[in-house]
């Protein structure tokens, strides 16, 4: 298919560019090969992380009868003993988002740099525009496992609870966690957002945007909404559908159009909801409408409630009601 490829010029569209870029089949080229590698070594663990975590079963049980038993210590030590290495995992995931944050940090990096504009880096570095789409969609994927697994707050918040106690008595009942204070403390705020992944890109996407001052604004929104606009136009259009190898590839569109959606929204002063957007909002919408309702809830959950100017006085009262 090559790479990012010009290959409709329809009247039609009157907003978005008219492009396909394929998120299949793309490769580094060597300008792009150190980042490439970088990412790509980060990207490795995601199945295993997604995977570990739709597996996560949690201490529901355990916990329970040692809350209804305070005093059976057999009990305490069994609830113990089952969370800890639970929350080996949940560290895992946490140092996970750390890891991610640095990624996109350096992708973000070469794909808003001067002089070239969103459209040329993403036609000369497709492959670095993959991965990018790549850490969204595990993003979304994350977030999405995470919401429907309640298990995950209860098991920490117990360990937090019970930590300083356990660690009074003797050395046998502490299970080898190594989780300082300062590090629970980071990890309970990461775990008490709706969506942990996305807030941590979101927050990674303005801080990159407050440290690089010398960068124009628009490097940034600019390449974010023609990512949008690319996903966009490639579901929209039966002659770019028609190009996906897999009906995975679908799916993993309707994802990343969300996700930097929701990232210009918080990077944007006025955000993607305003008559002023460069944003499609009502084409991604209606493109988000169009799939089956039980694949695309979720994302129209992350527009209704993690976007940061969905409710603003400014946001076109039309696009609210059409996510109502």
């Amino acid at each position: 298919m090559g790479n990012l490829l010009k290959v409709l010029n329809s009247p039609d569209l009157e907003q978005g560019p008219n492009f396909f870029l394929d998120f299949e089949n793309a490769h580094p080229s060597e300008n792009e090969r150190a980042v490439w590698d970088n990412v790509a070594q980060v990207l490795s663990r995601a199945e295993q992380v997604l995977a570990a975590l739709q597996a996560y079963q949690g201490a529901g049980p355990h916990i329970r009868e040692a809350i209804s038993h305070p005093s059976d210590e057999e009990q305490q030590h069994k609830a113990w003993e089952a969370v800890c290495p639970l929350v080996s995992k949940l560290k895992s995931f946490y140092e996970f988002s750390l890891q991610l944050e640095s990624a996109l940090h350096n992708l973000l990096t070469v794909l808003t740099a001067p002089p070239l504009s969103p459209t040329q880096h993403l036609e000369r570095e497709q492959a670095l525009a993959k991965q990018f789409a790549e850490i969204l969609h595990f993003t979304l994927q994350f977030d999405e496992l995470k919401m429907t697994n309640p298990a995950i707050q209860n098991d920490f918040s117990y360990y937090r609870r019970t930590l300083s106690r356990m660690r009074m008595r003797s050395a046998k009942s502490l299970c080898d966690v190594d989780v300082t204070n300062e590090m629970a403390n980071r990890m309970s705020l990461f775990y008490a957002e709706a969506t942990p992944m996305l807030k941590t890109l979101s927050d990674t996407t303005s801080r990159f945007v407050a440290e690089n001052k010398n960068l124009r604004l628009e490097n940034t929104t600019d390449c974010l909404c023609t990512m949008a606009g690319v996903c966009k136009v490639m579901l929209e259009m039966p002659e770019y559908r028609g190009r996906f190898a897999s009906p995975e590839t679908e799916s993993f569109c309707l994802r990343v159009m969300v996700g930097v959606i929701i990232l210009y929204d918080h990077v944007h002063p006025v955000g993607a909801f305003a008559r002023t957007s460069k944003i499609d909002m009502k084409g991604c919408i209606r493109v988000l409408k169009e799939q089956p309702a039980a694949n695309v809830e979720a994302l129209m959950n992350a527009l209704r409630y993690t976007t940061r100017h969905i409710n603003d006085e400014s946001s076109c009262k039309q696009i609210r009601s059409m996510l109502q």
